[in-house]
């Protein structure tokens, strides 16, 4: 098998890896603007050819993975046109797929091309931080440019699950919908809370000083790259435009609750979103990633913290961030650990617990 690679960052880096984890006789060849990835990757035995222009080494791929940013991966298409070949499954990663699609049509390269969208992503970016294991059960999207062409689409979906990903299939206008409404609108509604509290707060900046840390879980992705996001809402502008506008009519009925004093209704709003959100799976990897967080009692003392963070460094934990929660009005826990995935979050549980703290884990 061969896979080609545009573009060797964080996704392309991570699905290289994996490939060459469970392919391991795999032929992989990568082109990447940076020097330095290129090297990285080879020195680690991840791909086997090299190259900074797009060129011959790319013919006879049966996978071809666009992975460089949404707005960029259609310019590609026209480059690797010519090194396309009958066998070739061509695919992206982008997370807004519509305008992707509409350039492969335009193309005329709709009968190679799957589009693809694996839901994964870390705060960290670039190939030095991609690992294997990042999509591994994750749910990965494919839309297929011809439904009709049963065999690649089989074929495409079996090297999915064979990575370890969850493959789900989706057209393209529904999953620009789908992802509008689940990722693109919380990132608006994040960063319009917190430049909301920024404009709205004392001149002694007294918000930013008591904002408990329910305040900061719910805006955390507000701290997302703006350059991606400007990306992503432009390439999806008309679908997180309608979506907004029916979302500040659910802001406006909550408002016409208040402001009718009907108790029963503002009772009813916050019942069903509690039902729904309690139902919510949480067996995979979605569009938004994941806090993977504890917190535990600790009595006010000189080395408290130092203690905790020897303790977790000695059993090979690594720690994202740390410390005091001040405002603890819907807080359990003095001290708020975080970290960067759910296993080190599970075992830094059970080794504080065995050490006698008290841990409080939050769904």
């Amino acid at each position: 098998m061969k896979t080609g690679f545009i573009g060797l960052g964080l996704i392309g880096g991570s699905i290289a890896k994996a490939i060459r984890q469970y392919f391991p006789e795999s032929e992989i060849v990568a082109f990447d603007k940076s020097r330095e990835t290129l090297a990285l990757a080879t020195a680690e035995s991840v791909i086997n050819t090299a190259v900074t222009v797009i060129d011959e080494n790319f013919k006879g791929c049966d996978y071809l993975f666009l992975c460089t940013p949404v707005i960029y991966n259609s310019a590609y298409l026209s480059q690797i046109k010519p090194f396309l070949s009958e066998k070739t499954i061509l695919t992206d990663v982008g997370s807004v797929k519509t305008p992707i699609h509409q350039e492969v049509e335009k193309l005329g390269l709709s009968d190679f091309f799957i589009g693809g969208h694996p839901m994964a992503g870390s705060e960290k970016s670039g190939y030095v931080n991609s690992k294997a294991v990042l999509i591994e059960n994750s749910y990965y999207i494919l839309s297929p440019s011809r439904p009709e062409q049963k065999e690649k689409i089989q074929a495409f979906t079996e090297f999915i699950q064979a990575i370890r990903a969850i493959p789900v299939t989706l057209d393209c206008r529904t999953h620009d919908y789908i992802t509008g409404t689940i990722s693109h609108l919380p990132h608006v509604i994040a960063s319009g809370l917190v430049n909301f509290v920024r404009d709205h707060d004392t001149t002694d900046e007294l918000m930013k000083l008591l904002a408990a840390g329910g305040f900061k879980d719910i805006t955390r992705i507000a701290s997302s790259s703006p350059t991606m996001w400007e990306h992503i809402l432009m390439t999806n502008r008309e679908n997180v435009s309608e979506i907004l506008g029916n979302y500040i009519k659910t802001l406006e009925d909550a408002k016409k609750l208040i402001d009718a004093g009907d108790s029963q209704g503002i009772y009813n709003f916050f019942d069903t979103s509690r039902n729904y959100r309690n139902s919510v799976p949480d067996i995979s990897a979605g569009p938004i990633k994941k806090l993977f967080a504890i917190y535990c009692d600790i009595i006010d003392e000189a080395g408290g913290i130092a203690t905790i963070a020897t303790i977790l460094a000695s059993n090979n934990i690594s720690i994202k961030n740390i410390g005091i929660i001040h405002n603890r009005e819907f807080e359990e826990g003095v001290l708020r650990i975080e970290f960067y995935e759910g296993v080190a979050q599970e075992k830094a549980a059970q080794v504080l617990r065995r050490h006698r703290y008290t841990v409080y884990e939050r769904s």
